[in-house]
C-alpha cells in the first residue's frame, strides 16, 4: 500500500501523481485538499483533506486569519503549521489513523515539509519530489533531510538545486514528468496555417487580448487552453501539436509537455514561491529550449518571441521526458522494497 499527499495549489501535482500512477503495481491512497478527480482508476482510493487556511471562529465568536492564531512557522523551522487550527489537526489525525490501520510500504509527498516530516516521525519511509528555485531554506532542507529519496523532476545538468547537494546518494533525477510522455503526435502535419496556443492564466485578459489582435492581423491563427477561464480543455494533446508556437507559463508540467510535444514555445514564467518558475525560465532560454521573457512583457514584445521562436528548432531531448514516469516509479519502489 502506498500512501501520498498532493499538495491543493493548482492541479499539477494532482496531474504529477495520475502519470506516475500507471507505472506502480501496488494500491495508492491520495490524501489531498482537493476535490478527487474522474477517473481515478482501480487500485486508487482518494481521501479528502479539510483545509487548513480557512478563517477560524474563536470562542469569543471572532473571526480569525489561521495566520493571525500565532506562529505558523514555528520559529522558522517549519512553512506551514497554524497554532490551534482545527483543520490542520484533523488533517494529520486523518493520516495517522490511516497509516495505523494499513501495511503502508512508502510514503509519497508532492509537496509539505510538515507532511514528510509526519509521516516520517510515524515511522513510514518516504519519498518527496524536488522543486526549482532557491529550496535553502530550513523548512525545505528539514524535509530533505528526514526524505528516504528525493525525486528531482528534471534531468541532470538542468536545473542546479543547491539544496540537493550533499543529499546526492538520496536523488534520483528522472526527467521531467508529462502526461502525454510516449503519446504518439495528433494532427499538425499537414496545417499550413501559422497558429498560436496561448495555455493556461499565462496573461491578464486585456493583454492576452491585445496580443492576439496583433497576431491575427498578421495572420496567425490565435487559440487558447485555460487562458481565458471559460476554455479549459480537458486534451490539450492535439493542440500542441498543430501549434506552430505555444506560450505558456514555467509550471513545470506545462513545461514536461511542450517537450513531450517537441514544442517551439514563447515561456512566461510566474511569479512564484522561491522563484521555482523564473529559475525554471532561464535554464530553458541559457539552454536554448525556448524563448522567454517577463511575465509583464508587453503584447509587442509577446509578438516579437512568437515570431523568433516560430523560427526555431528547439531539441527538447536534454530534457529528459522519455520515461520520466515510469523512472520516478522505479524510484518509489526503490523504497516501497
Amino acid at each position: 500500500m502506498i500512501g501520498w499527499y498532493v499538495h491543493h495549489h493548482g492541479w499539477g501535482h494532482v496531474t504529477r501523481m495520475r502519470a506516475i500512477r500507471r507505472h506502480l503495481s501496488e494500491e495508492v491512497t491520495v490524501f489531498s485538499s482537493l476535490p478527487a478527480p474522474d477517473s481515478l482508476g482501480d487500485g486508487t482510493t482518494w481521501i479528502r483533506l479539510p483545509a487548513d487556511a480557512d478563517p477560524v471562529v474563536g470562542p469569543d465568536g471572532v473571526s480569525r486569519e489561521a495566520h493571525e492564531l500565532g506562529d505558523v512557522t514555528a520559529g522558522g523551522a517549519l512553512h506551514w503549521a497554524p497554532i490551534g487550527h482545527p483543520g490542520h489537526r484533523e488533517r494529520l489525525a486523518v493520516i495517522a489513523d490511516w497509516i495505523a490501520r494499513n501495511p503502508v510500504s512508502v510514503f509519497v509527498v508532492d509537496v509539505s515539509v510538515e507532511v514528510t516530516a509526519f509521516v516520517r516521525l510515524l515511522g513510514v519511509p518516504t519519498v518527496v519530489f524536488a522543486q526549482p528555485g532557491d529550496r535553502t531554506d530550513s523548512p525545505h532542507r528539514l524535509g530533505y533531510d528526514v526524505a528516504d529519496r528525493i525525486v528531482a523532476p528534471w534531468a541532470s545538468g538542468t536545473i542546479d538545486a543547491a539544496e540537493l547537494a550533499g543529499r546526492i546518494d538520496r536523488v534520483r533525477h528522472v526527467g521531467a514528468i508529462s502526461r502525454y510522455d510516449g503519446r504518439d503526435r495528433d494532427g499538425g502535419e499537414d496545417d499550413t496555417a501559422r497558429r498560436v496556443l496561448f495555455l493556461s492564466r499565462t496573461l491578464d485578459q486585456p493583454e492576452l487580448a491585445e496580443t492576439a489582435d496583433l497576431l491575427t492581423a498578421q495572420g496567425w491563427v490565435v487559440e487558447t487552453a485555460g487562458a481565458r477561464g471559460d476554455d479549459r480543455v480537458d486534451d490539450v494533446w492535439p493542440m500542441l501539436c498543430r501549434a506552430t508556437v505555444v506560450v505558456s507559463a514555467a509550471g513545470q508540467n506545462g513545461v514536461a509537455d511542450l517537450a513531450a510535444a517537441g514544442a517551439r514555445a514563447v515561456v512566461l514564467p510566474q511569479d512564484r514561491p522561491f522563484g521555482e518558475q523564473e529559475h525554471t525560465g532561464r535554464v530553458l532560454q541559457s539552454d536554448g529550449y525556448a524563448w522567454t521573457g517577463p511575465a509583464d512583457s508587453t503584447p509587442q514584445q509577446i509578438v516579437e518571441l512568437i515570431e523568433q521562436a516560430s523560427a526555431s528548432t528547439p531539441d527538447w531531448a536534454g530534457w529528459g521526458v522519455q520515461g520520466a514516469a515510469a523512472r520516478a516509479a522505479r524510484a518509489i519502489e526503490e523504497v516501497a522494497s
